[in-house]
């Protein structure tokens, strides 16, 4: 089969030649078109859905919305986390699925349930809505729009009639959030007083409000010829227009809405506001769908934002705030040039080694064929380009000449002998025989790279979405390679090599080999040294890697940082934009800092379900400034504020914490348990524990505290003599303290909502509240204090649930000390703790899915070395070969460790991978060295001895050290550059595959002979 594949490539080389062409051409076409992002989609399928409740606490938001959402829920096909949050008049309630899920279908599956439990929820929430599909590193932009002569309504009004459905019309946006909006309503401000001066009643005003700004149909007219219409024209957007409507007549006298109340334009109470750098404004928070592409839809919206400009001149955009597309260029571009500049390093190498011109052009041309060919198939596949598939195909750079290289060299030594025999074959015959007689040997080694990297598609998680597309890029561009190899190198060495043409003599390669030559004897004369210097090194190498640290994901390079600002909860919108104004000064005076915008607690249909003691600072920094000292200066200005927890992190970094834990900390206890305060006051415990751990940071309890409320209590009594329950009362402060609309106007195309409101001062505190006006069922005009106890209680700010039970996180981060250290120590000190019946805790965050990782990880590699030691065996049919085969594996692990320790003896995910990737380098050196020292033997007339062993490794010595340094070159970009942008995972990896590369082929040229020499002889 092979053969004929080989006979036929050669034969018919110019079709050869042009499919060859045709590939490039149409794989640097796919590249320019390919989607970019820096990372691929890692949070699991997700569906959310939020209800508002306007006026319910806490509790009832958790018992009377949350609790039956979940019940309904729970079951959910493929549903594997069930979370919800209940705060003040809002619940969330979030659905993670398992992986593979369809989207769709989940969101199918979740509306069909929501379906059946929506119309039991109470009347006073509204129908629950779920919220549309994002992808894991959503937010796509923030815009901050502010403006020095236009309110923040006027700002609002511009922005959610003009800007808002322009970007929400980009294809890939998703949402458009907005935080600082300031809606338009015209209000019907009452006042108790004059209502019960002038003997009106609060139902009077609703109705008469209710009547004045209605949309009702006029109905029509039939005429003999055609329909007509009727319309009324009783809307009125002006506030003296509704003033003079009538609300009832007393002595005959009209009294009007005017006489009672103050018509006025104004706004809703604000659930969150925005900070743009020194003053007030909006912040949009662009956010996009699943798979779409970020830069595609950045530049799509900036420009929207730039068309736009003549119908917003009187807005200032500032769409830099947050722009993740500049990252992702910057570390797409890095990633770029460290490819390119491996592949001219590798063309070099084989320039240098190759003893033939002609032979290195060949294997050059297996660069470009097998990397295009593996991002063709990926684009097929639906995989776009990002950091880790980039990061594969650097990888395989040195891999992909590898096979190429050894058919060559092969080919121009059988055609250098067929010119000294007596008979020489025809240069077409030499050239299929020579590919053929190192096919097995490549393909069986070809086989274990692929089976080395397989652990990586059987991660989850992150680990998995993260590495996946890596080892996909690998071994797709080394499975080209192969192809490569067995079809369009034999026909251009055809084209190409002369018979006789003159062998090169290159200086470098007599050297090597000469020293070499001499090395081979003095250590084949003495293997006993060597065998005991290895062991000792590797005994060393193996206690140390039990010193080593660990990490799950190192930080990344962003030059966009938000900063949580946490204060107590209760705080005030107004407070925190206080607070967050005088931040705005701090930072922006920190050279370096570019611009500066913050969201406080929550807008209209977000993903932030938060209180308005919740704020996110987000900034901008210079590139071309000092990273790390602009780093710690801003870390140095968060921390200078007291009594308010604050960190600083990047946006990659909190995404990949939030979806490892629905948290932003790296060191997550979540403590499960039915009772508030028991949780509460188990969680305080827990912290001390935890305070007395070296190294813990950003140490805190979730903020689910007790927090002053106002209760009403009706007076049963009371309240039955006058016909009123707790429905009525709610109707009246609902209506006074938050508004309660009664009809909408539109003036040019935009909706005004008409609203009944309580003056300000008839909300201003607790006795304000006691003397609101009530009707009675009998007439008598009453106060809410007449028929119910208004008073303070503690209630919960918010109630966080998981698994369907109350839950509580206490979080922290790791500083001065590696992250596996600290959260190891936290983990067995909280598990030696006594805690009551039905409570336990559950530890989460990067530390517990490095740990999951690493075990699953282990368990592969044990069923992927017994799957390496198979297949070797299958090709060696010797169980003394394939020993010493698998005795050479831990060479490659050995530079590994040393590696991490010399680049700061921290593990991460990039590093494991890295083991497995080097793992599966080292093994294919071993085999091909290995089945050269039996091709001697068996088919060239070799005497098992020291002269097939020595004639073996100096055959193989240059294709061994060209695949060495050719993959060690490839990386060398990313180690020299150090963890910048686009390299932070990929730096560590190539560290352990350098480092593992140098030992592999040292102890692989000098202990493999020595140990094939003492152990290899076959006996008969």
């Amino acid at each position: 089969m092979l053969k004929k594949i080989i006979y036929s490539a050669v034969k018919g080389r110019m079709v050869v030649m042009i499919i060859s062409l045709t590939l490039i051409l149409f794989g640097f076409n796919t590249i320019k078109q390919a989607p970019l992002d820096v990372f691929p989609e890692f949070a699991p399928i997700k569906v959310e859905i939020q209800t508002e409740a306007p006026g319910l606490s806490t509790e009832e938001t958790e018992h009377l919305i949350s609790m039956p959402l979940e019940q309904a829920l729970n079951g959910t096909p493929q549903l594997k986390t069930l979370r919800s949050k209940s705060v003040l008049g809002l619940s969330s309630v979030v659905l993670l699925f398992e992986e593979g899920t369809d989207l769709f279908q989940a969101r199918q599956y979740v509306q069909e349930r929501l379906g059946l439990v929506a119309g039991r929820l109470p009347v006073v929430a509204k129908p629950p809505v779920m919220m549309p599909p994002l992808s894991s590193l959503s937010r796509v932009l923030k815009v901050g729009v502010s403006s020095k002569t236009l309110s923040q309504m006027d700002i609002s009004t511009l922005t959610m009639w003009t800007i808002r459905p322009r970007l929400m019309s980009i294809p890939g946006v998703a949402n458009v959030a907005v935080w600082g909006q300031r809606d338009k309503q015209l209000q019907i401000v009452i006042d108790p007083d004059r209502l019960r001066a002038s003997g009106i009643t609060l139902q009077q005003v609703m109705l008469a409000s209710s009547d004045a700004a209605s949309i009702e149909s006029g109905g029509f007219v039939d005429s003999p010829n055609q329909r007509i219409a009727v319309r009324y024209k009783n809307l009125t957007t002006k506030p003296e227009e509704l003033a003079n409507t009538v609300v009832d007549f007393k002595n005959g006298a009209p009294i009007r809405l005017g006489d009672i109340a103050d018509i006025e334009i104004g706004e809703p109470p604000a659930i969150g506001d925005a900070v743009i750098n020194h003053g007030d404004g909006l912040l949009l928070i662009v956010e996009k769908h699943p798979n779409a592409n970020t830069i595609l839809v950045t530049k799509n919206v900036e420009a929207a934002l730039a068309e736009l400009k003549p119908a917003i001149k009187e807005l200032e955009i500032d769409s830099t705030i947050f722009r993740p597309a500049t990252f992702i260029e910057r570390a797409i571009d890095n990633l770029q040039n460290a490819l390119v500049l491996g592949a001219l390093l590798v063309a070099l190498i084989l320039m240098v080694f190759l003893r033939n011109k002609r032979a290195a052009l060949i294997s050059i041309c297996a660069i470009p064929l097998s990397l295009l060919s593996a991002v063709l198939v990926l684009t097929a596949l639906n995989v776009g380009m990002n950091t880790m598939v980039i990061a594969g195909l650097v990888i395989a750079l040195g891999e992909v000449v590898d096979d190429a290289i050894i058919d060559v060299e092969n080919i121009i030594r059988r055609l250098k002998l067929n010119q000294l025999l007596d008979a020489p074959k025809s240069k077409l015959n030499v050239i299929v025989s020579a590919s053929l007689e190192v096919r097995s040997a490549v393909v069986y080694a070809t086989m274990i790279v692929m089976v080395v990297f397989l652990p990586v598609f059987f991660l989850d998680g992150i680990a998995g979405a993260f590495f996946q597309p890596l080892a996909m890029a690998y071994l797709l561009a080394i499975l080209a390679s192969l192809i490569v190899a067995l079809v369009v190198t034999p026909a251009i060495s055809f084209m190409l090599l002369d018979v006789e043409h003159k062998e090169d003599d290159i200086a470098i390669v007599n050297w090597l080999q000469s020293r070499y030559s001499r090395l081979l004897d003095t250590i084949l004369a003495r293997p006993k040294k060597i065998f005991v210097a290895a062991a000792i090194a590797f005994t060393a190498t193996g206690v140390g890697s039990f010193y080593l640290g660990s990490e799950f994901l190192p930080e990344f390079k962003e030059t966009d940082f938000l900063m949580h600002f946490l204060e107590r909860p209760g705080a005030s919108i107004q407070q925190m934009k206080k607070m967050s104004m005088l931040a705005s000064h701090d930072l922006l005076a920190i050279p370096g800092v570019r611009n500066f915008g913050a969201h406080i607690g929550r807008a209209e249909v977000a993903d932030e379900v938060v209180g308005p003691n919740f704020t996110e600072l987000w900034v901008s920094i210079d590139p071309d400034i000092n990273y790390e000292e602009t780093v710690s200066a801003i870390q140095k200005t968060m921390h200078g504020y007291s009594g308010i927890f604050t960190d600083v992190q990047t946006y990659l970094k909190e995404r990949s914490k939030e979806v490892l834990s629905g948290t932003s900390s790296s060191i997550v206890v979540r403590l499960f348990g039915p009772d508030l305060a028991v949780l509460r006051e188990r969680a305080e415990l827990i912290k001390q524990t935890m305070q007395t751990v070296d190294g813990i940071a950003d140490l805190k309890v979730e903020p689910q505290v007790l927090i002053p409320q106002i209760e009403i209590r009706l007076k049963q009594d009371a309240a039955k003599h006058y016909g009123i329950n707790t429905n009525d009362i709610r109707k009246v402060t609902s209506m006074v303290l938050k508004g309660t609309k009664v009809g909408e106007v539109y003036e040019a195309q935009q909706k005004v909502d008409v609203v009944v409101i309580g003056a300000p001062e008839s909300k201003s505190d607790i006795r304000a509240i006691q003397e609101l006006p009530i009707d009675s069922a009998f007439g008598p005009q009453l106060r809410i204090k007449d028929v119910a106890d208004v008073y303070f209680i503690g209630m919960p700010n918010e109630i966080k649930r998981e698994a369907v039970s109350r839950r509580i996180d206490i979080v922290a981060n790791a500083k001065n000390r590696d992250l596996g250290s600290v959260a190891s120590e936290v983990e067995s000190k909280v598990s030696a703790m006594t805690l009551p019946a039905g409570y336990y805790p559950q530890f989460l965050g990067e530390y517990s899915a490095q740990k999951a990782t690493t075990q699953k990880l282990l368990g592969l590699t044990l069923l992927m070395i017994f799957a390496i030691v198979l297949i070797v065996y299958i090709d060696f049919k010797s169980h003394q070969h394939t020993l010493i085969f698998l005795a050479s594996l831990p060479f490659a692990l050995m530079g590994g460790v040393i590696g991490v320790f010399l680049s700061g003896g921290i593990i991460s995910l990039g590093s494991m991978v890295g083991f497995i990737a080097v793992l599966g380098i080292a093994a294919r050196n071993g085999i091909l060295l290995i089945s050269h020292y039996r091709h001697l033997i068996a088919s060239e007339g070799y005497q098992f001895g020291l002269d097939a062993v020595k004639r073996g490794s100096q055959e193989r010595l240059v294709p061994i050290l060209m695949t060495a340094l050719a993959t060690s070159l490839a990386l060398l970009p990313i180690i020299f550059k150090g963890p910048i942008s686009g390299y932070e995972i990929e730096y560590p990896l190539a560290v352990v595959v350098v480092s593992g590369l140098l030992t592999s082929t040292i102890l692989n040229l000098i202990l493999l002979p020595s140990i094939f020499l003492k152990f290899g002889k076959i006996k008969t």
